[in-house]
């Protein structure tokens, strides 16, 4: 099983930013480190070497005198420091022993043979280099600290940006046509986030545009299409009795009601409807609708509940969910109300994958079963009322292996209260 880990915005830039300054703060300390180390060093080399000058000088005028703890072929003297002398060279030495200051040699040979020698830890000096190094790790902690503040506060910035960009686009794609990503995210600031918000006004625009100009063409086709459709489904009742007549008149009245199922698209398109509101018993309506409906429809009421909402509406999306559910499932098919909830159920093929994914589409019907039947404005119908009447429309199929097989289930969730009179709608919390 992978495990997906999602972090924000905000923590990416500040990692970033605390990761940067540490190895930043990491090479400076140790740059800083050696340099200080190496120089004192030097310092300590140099001093040892003044000194071991002056005691010989001492030596030789004092007759073999010693001074500055100065001693003669020190049985510990380092080998270097005796090769050197064996050139006749003055050397220094530093004899690191793994722990605390390193230990600082001087030697000079002497006219009699011998090695004069003298050697210091300095620890003085190198306590200042432990105080440095504390200073430079209390350094390198504020900058790592600075530097994840600042990433927080920089990617905090970018991450309400764009959580209000995506809220926006979000509105967007519900079909509010008033917002606008740029206006969303406001604020002073110039950044790559505007031109991505002035894209997605554009494209949003445009298509808005495009979908605007096909709904009304599609709503002026309709419109030019019902008074010869009426007039042809009038003719068709004074033809004389017969087959040929049955035909005509089917045929009319199938066309006539496609052309006011697109009408009606296009209004639900448009987003100019309004639902006039009642208070009913939603068990008793649905009972009573899908008797009318579909009497060999199997009915349960789980649980009543009183709703406000437009039974004429409510009514609409029954019948098309009925209507799809005999036309292209198979019985027995099953209504259920619990609550505010009502469940669709037949035990035919279930839905195309093209529906569960996208939601129902006009003029696709989807799978091979339903391949050449229905022009697919009932579901898109009874998903625009419910979308009028504030509700959600959830499609699903079920478990082949589950209890009662397969089929499809169409879910109509009501929602507590009613749509706003500017036409927004409340969010339904649909269970997982």
């Amino acid at each position: 099983m992978k495990l997906a880990l999602r972090s924000g915005l905000r923590w990416k830039v500040s990692l970033a930013i605390a990761a940067v300054g540490a190895l930043v703060a990491v090479a400076l300390s140790l740059v800083v480190h050696n340099a200080a180390r190496v120089s004192m060093l030097n310092s300590a080399r140099d001093v040892m070497d003044s000194r071991v000058q002056i005691a010989q000088r001492f030596y030789e005028s004092s007759g073999g005198k010693l001074m500055l703890r100065a001693k003669l072929d020190d049985p510990a003297l380092p080998k270097p420091l005796r090769e050197a002398a064996d050139l006749g060279q003055r050397a220094t030495y530093l004899q690191d022993s793994g722990s605390g200051a390193p230990e600082v040699w001087a030697s000079v040979p002497l006219r009699n043979g011998k090695i004069l020698s003298i050697h210091n830890r300095f620890d003085d000096r190198f306590d200042i280099l432990d105080d440095l190094d504390r200073a430079l790790i209390i350094g390198s902690v504020s900058v790592v600290l600075g530097g994840t503040a600042l990433g927080i506060l920089i990617g905090g910035q970018l991450s309400r940006r764009l959580r209000k960009a995506s809220v926006a686009a979000r509105r967007l794609a519900e079909g509010d046509p008033d917002v606008r990503v740029r206006d969303a995210i406001g604020g002073r600031v110039r950044d790559e986030t505007d031109d991505l918000a002035r894209a997605v006004d554009g494209m949003a625009e445009a298509l808005r545009s495009r979908l605007e100009a096909e709904r009304r063409v599609t709503a002026d086709i309709a419109h030019e299409l019902r008074t010869p459709v009426t007039g042809l489904l009038t003719a068709a009742e004074l033809l004389p009795p017969g087959r040929p007549t049955e035909l005509v008149r089917d045929r009319a009245q199938a066309m006539r009601t496609l052309v006011e199922d697109v009408l009606e698209v296009a209004r639900l398109d448009g987003f100019a409807e309004r639902a006039e509101m009642q208070d009913i018993e939603l068990g008793e309506f649905v009972l009573r609708r899908v008797r009318a409906f579909l009497p060999e429809a199997r009915v349960r009421v789980l649980r009543e509940a009183y709703v406000s909402t437009d039974p004429r509406r409510l009514e609409r999306i029954l019948g098309n969910l009925l209507a799809n559910a005999a036309k292209y499932g198979k019985a027995p098919v099953e209504v259920t109300v619990e609550g505010r909830v009502v469940r669709v159920r037949d035990h035919g093929p279930g839905f195309p994958e093209e529906l569960l994914r996208e939601g129902p589409s006009r003029f696709r019907t989807g799978s091979e079963d339903r391949a050449g039947q229905g022009h697919g404005l009932g579901l898109t119908i009874a998903a625009g009322q419910a979308r009028v009447l504030g509700a959600r429309l959830t499609f699903r199929n079920a478990d082949p292996t589950g209890p009662g097989g397969g089929g499809a289930i169409a879910v109509l969730w009501l929602p507590e209260s009613s749509p706003t009179d500017t036409g927004t709608f409340p969010i339904i919390q649909v269970p997982d």
